[in-house]
């Protein structure tokens, strides 16, 4: 009964991938609550002026490098564990699963190790002055013990949502981001501890979702369960995960070399005001973006399901509709930001020096911004169907190639401050653009030819 519920290869592909991206999308915007909470409560200390809010903002790279490392193994390994499902190969998807669960514990206690050892030098990297190392170290050094509940939490989550519970999914980051609520405000402003206080906060956090997490994939309800004779470590396997989970890493490992690039070109041209700036930026596209990572998170299970049951032309429908949702929506975002600018960076802080400078700065960040969904449904289809040559290498186009050389050559060209903040639109243009149209020309129509000569598309 609870496979054939969960069977992805039936009804509507559209209610299917609005059934797993729905409840997707508020987990997301549950799980962003970690995150951009921290920053509203620390962007309103008394006395830090904007200074606590930079100091945050230089430990995003940090963060998203630990974010890379979880999509390496937990998005490498839910689209073949769904892959696996549709094919009935519930053997294969166990062990995929278990591996997950194995790399990602060992991962998380190396990664908060080196991460301790090189903290000063990294941040100062990072771009921190004396005046923000301070906050910035006195957050990191807090945050960092979560690892290992960061990692479990977010990289096992995707192995719920693929076994068709998005609602359990979403429960476990509530849970999560309703104690974060609770505790902020009474660990930053009641017991005085500013920024160490939000990072004790989101620790506990998120261990609280990572128990959640765990305890429904060892438990009875999972359809294919969590099971210690499945967690040896399978060489052969591993390289599968890795090599299609590297397209996560990408994607999220060049967001924290851009954010690297941008903070340190900023410190260089603006100062530690424009990196506040940058924080608040990249806190509103966090929020206005997590729609766009729903759909396509919620497409990724159903895409994959599909194909691996040999339902091609329900897989050309649900990139369709993917990409039509997303494309709407983003355009709605970016006339809403051009609308009201000044809104959405007090969210952040009441700095006036940073609320003027902001405004300007989102205007152009956010231009064209319905380009992104065109990269977006691009590689989620690569990703879905597990070609990661094409996903690896958008993903690498974009960040690598096109972003961070703009970020570092536009300030030098003439353009100050606001070349670093033009480099993602033109970005998106590109690079959106150039994966889509590889996308339809490529997968989109070998799954067309293949639909309709009972072929399966190489």
């Amino acid at each position: 009964m609870a496979e054939r519920k969960h069977d992805f290869s039936q009804g509507k592909v559209w209610r299917q991938i609005m059934a797993q991206a729905v409840p997707l999308t508020i987990a997301e915007i549950v799980h962003l609550l970690y995150n951009v909470v921290d920053r509203i409560y620390i962007g309103h200390l008394p006395a830090a002026d904007s200074m606590a809010l930079t100091g945050v903002g230089l430990v995003f790279p940090i963060v998203s490098l630990i974010a890379a490392f979880t999509s390496l193994f937990g998005t490498g390994g839910a689209p073949l564990f769904a892959i696996a499902r549709g094919a009935k190969q519930e053997e294969r998807a166990g062990r995929i699963q278990g591996n997950v669960f194995v790399l990602l514990i060992y991962c998380s206690v190396v990664l908060m190790a080196v991460c301790y050892l090189f903290k000063r030098p990294i941040l100062y990297l990072f771009g921190a002055s004396d005046a923000s190392y301070p906050y910035a170290d006195a957050y990191l050094a807090i945050y960092l013990i979560g690892t290992p509940f960061t990692m479990l939490a977010t990289g096992m989550n995707g192995f719920i949502n693929a076994q068709g519970f998005p609602q359990i999914g979403m429960l476990t980051t509530a849970l999560g981001a309703a104690l974060n609520l609770v505790l902020d405000p009474l660990f930053i402003f009641a017991m005085h501890m500013g920024v160490q206080g939000a990072a004790l906060a989101t620790i506990i956090s998120q261990a609280a979702s990572c128990a959640v997490v765990l305890l429904f994939l060892f438990g009875k309800k999972a359809i294919l369960p969590l099971r210690r004779t499945d967690m040896g470590i399978r060489l052969p396997l591993v390289r599968e995960i890795m090599a299609l989970g590297v397209v996560g890493f990408i994607m999220k490992g060049t967001n924290s070399v851009v954010q690297v690039a941008c903070n340190a070109t900023l410190q260089h041209f603006g100062g530690d005001l424009y990196v506040g700036v940058m924080t608040v930026v990249n806190s509103v596209r966090d929020m206005l973006y997590l729609p766009v990572s729903g759909i396509t998170s919620g497409a990724q299970p159903v895409l994959g399901y599909n194909y691996g049951a040999g339902e091609y032309q329900r897989v050309r429908q649900g990139v369709r509709f993917m990409t039509v949702i997303a494309t709407l929506y983003t355009t709605a975002v970016w006339l809403l930001v051009l609308a009201v600018p000044r809104f959405f960076v007090s969210i952040f802080s009441p700095d006036e020096s940073l609320l003027a400078a902001g405004q300007d700065a989102l205007k152009i960040y956010f231009f064209g911004f319905f380009f992104m969904a065109f990269q977006t449904s691009g590689q989620a289809t690569f990703q879905s169907l597990g070609d990661a040559k094409h996903a690896i290498f958008f993903s690498l186009f974009r960040k690598v190639i096109i972003v961070t050389p703009l970020t570092l050559l536009l300030p030098r060209m003439g353009m100050g401050v606001n070349g670093v903040f033009a480099a993602e639109p033109i970005s998106n243009l590109v690079g959106g653009m150039a994966c889509f149209l590889t996308m339809l020309l490529t997968a989109y129509r070998k799954l067309g030819q293949a639909q309709n000569q009972g072929k399966i598309p190489v």
